[in-house]
């Protein structure tokens, strides 16, 4: 099956989709370079998907899908490359934040609409370091995700389903990395994944509560599914471990804990998050202090 869609706005077509990825080997996306067509993978309510983009010189996207959820994802490609976005509506109050929102004017908060395949790697990445939880999404999505659809290039897998992950014995999580917090939050999170879509649909804050619901889901993983799931502008990744110190820094010349992001934060609500991807992109870097963080490995223990 195959769209075209010519966005009537500036469009970084792998910005947009950027925030999907998780890390450089990620099963479930391939891309080469710059200009290459971008591959992606996902479960959809009709069931496994792959989909294939890439951008004309005239900037028309054309975007191919394979599998039974085909044509649900085609149906949902202007708002996965940011149609439902409200950039427009961003008021700029710091420097760097007016630089970059000058310079950034594709970038645009998509919309997957679909929790599941978010919560999954959010909820790997609590509390550990990038490539901790990047390997232990690669291991499951490997082993226990079934192979793209379509003509996907080699070792391209779907995520794995919530059966799928129900099923995953004990030691496979101890092999993957997973400690038991995040084992068990996953678990719970699929055994009451159909109801979880919801969030999506309800969007901003009441689909973050939604998904607060879930014993071991706080506000930086219902955040971080958010900003992905429905492209929600003000949903901040509030406890993260190096954002309130990348924003103090760059908007203030110092670094800043939770309390402090919140209220400098204040002016941009309902974009908060939108003022901290402007930061991310910016080209700003901290300095640095000490020894950085040091992975566990959670399979010796």
């Amino acid at each position: 099956m195959i769209r075209e869609w010519r966005p009537e706005f500036p469009l970084d077509l792998s910005g947009v989709l950027a925030p999907l990825r998780r890390g450089r080997g990620d099963p479930t996306w391939q891309s080469v370079g710059e200009g290459s067509p971008i591959w992606r993978t996902g479960t959809t309510p009709d069931g496994h998907m792959t989909m294939r983009l890439h951008r004309r010189a005239d900037g028309t996207v054309v975007a191919q899908a394979w599998g039974p959820g085909a044509a649900w994802s085609l149906d949902g490609l202007p708002a996965l490359l940011g149609a439902d976005d409200r950039p427009e509506e961003f008021v700029p109050h710091h420097p760097l934040v007016v630089d970059a929102h000058r310079r950034m004017s594709g970038l645009r908060f998509g919309a997957s609409r679909r929790v599941w395949d978010q919560l999954v790697p959010a909820v790997l990445e609590q509390k550990v370091t990038g490539v901790e939880a990047r390997r232990s999404w690669r291991e499951l999505c490997r082993r226990f995700g079934d192979p793209a659809p379509g003509p996907a290039p080699d070792g391209m897998r779907v995520p794995p389903t919530p059966a799928q992950i129900r099923a995953v014995p004990d030691w496979e999580w101890h092999r993957a990395g997973v400690d038991n917090a995040r084992r068990r939050a996953i678990l719970a999170s699929a055994a009451v994944a159909h109801r979880l879509e919801k969030a999506s649909e309800l969007g901003g804050n009441a689909g973050r509560e939604l998904l607060r619901k879930v014993p071991g889901i706080g506000v930086w993983t219902a955040a971080e599914v958010a900003q992905r799931a429905w492209g929600d502008p003000d949903a901040v990744s509030f406890g993260d471990f190096h954002i309130p110190t990348i924003v103090g820094w760059a908007l203030l010349g110092r670094p800043i804990d939770d309390a402090g992001l919140m209220e400098l934060l204040g002016p941009y609500k309902p974009q908060r998050q939108r003022a901290v991807r402007y930061v991310e992109v910016s080209g700003f870097r901290r300095p640095r202090f000490g020894p950085r963080f040091s992975p566990r490995d959670y399979r010796a223990m």
